[in-house]
This record gives structure tokens, sequence and C-alpha cells, in this order.
């Protein structure tokens, strides 16, 4: 019988700031630091913070772009298909491959496949829809949509180590450093 590996109980550290300051400081010293896995937390957009963080811009984009093109190209075939092929009809001496008129089609499948693609791809890269994230039971959280500002450095990084991570957000003169449960078994 295979047992599966342990989850850890651990979701990651949280460190709690009172000012948008201190956590743009404590994001530029959790990447300087080597921390790959770390989410910042805030009531309003902080201006810097996801340069801080050393974030990257997401695929979702370019999945829109190439599925917009797929879309236009599948309605520019389709419609070729169907005027050429399946339904010739010589309408007042038009040619069967008129494409002018294909354009209403062309456009409308080109946002059609962009728009499910973008909706579709959001909810699968951010992994939603998922009712309750761990980092709702940290300590003080619900504060985050009001006026206190999270950093949290998650137990999945491969430098995480509780004691030195711990260690790592006090010296960042944090309000206060917690740990967040990991729960995903309680649901």
């Amino acid at each position: 019988m295979i047992h599966a590996a342990p989850k850890n109980p651990v979701f990651g550290l949280v460190a709690e700031f009172s000012h948008p300051d201190d956590l743009l400081h404590a994001a530029e010293q959790a990447t300087k630091a080597g921390y790959k896995k770390v989410e910042a937390y805030s009531p309003f957009p902080v201006h810097g913070l996801t340069e801080a963080l050393d974030w990257h811009e997401s695929t979702v984009p370019w999945m829109i772009f190439l599925a917009g093109i797929a879309g236009g190209l599948g309605g520019f075939a389709l419609e070729t298909w169907v005027a050429v092929q399946a339904y010739p009809h010589n309408i007042g001496g038009r040619p069967l491959f008129s494409w002018p008129s294909f354009i209403p089609v062309i456009f409308e499948c080109t946002v059609l496949l962009a728009g499910v693609t973008a909706v579709i791809g959001t909810l699968a890269i951010n992994g939603l829809p998922r009712p309750h994230h761990p980092i709702f039971g940290a300590k003080n959280f619900d504060r985050a949509s009001q006026d206190k500002f999270f950093l949290c450095i998650e137990s999945s990084d491969e430098k995480f180590d509780v004691s030195e991570t711990t260690k790592f957000l006090e010296g960042l003169d944090a309000d206060s450093v917690s740990s967040v449960r990991n729960d995903e078994d309680d649901l």
C-alpha cells in the first residue's frame, strides 16, 4: 500500500504591517533574501509592490491572443467551407468565395474564443474556484481590506524554514508575525 507524503501543516508565515512603505520594504527584502513564494496583501494598490515582489507577467494575455487568432482562423475556415464546399449558392452573380461578407463572423468567432479563453484561463491559472484559502485564517487578516498590510511567505518556498523565516520577518519590524495553518484537509 502506497501512502501519500504528509502535507505540511503550516501554510506559511505572515507578517503584519501598519504602513504601506513598511510592506514595500519588507517585500523588497524578502525578494533580495531569495524567497520566491511571497504574496502581499493590502487594502489598496501600493505603487512598486509588483516590482518589489519580482512579479512577472501572466500567461493569460498570450493565451487570449492565441485563442483570438484561432477563433478568427476557425471562423474564416468555417465560412469558406460552408460557402464554397458544403452549400455553394450563386446569389446575384456574387462569387462563392466572397471574403468581405465573412468579416462579421470572423470578428465574432475571434471575440467569442478570446473571451471564453480569458475566463477559463484566469480561473484555471488562479486555481479558482476556491471558496476558502488558508490565508483567511491568519491573525487579523480581516483587516487586510481595511487598514493593515500583510506579507506571506509560503511553506512551499524552497528556502522556507520556520525558525529562520520567523527571525527574518521579525527583523523587518513587522507589527506581528504569525503562522498560518494549512487546513485543506478540513474542507
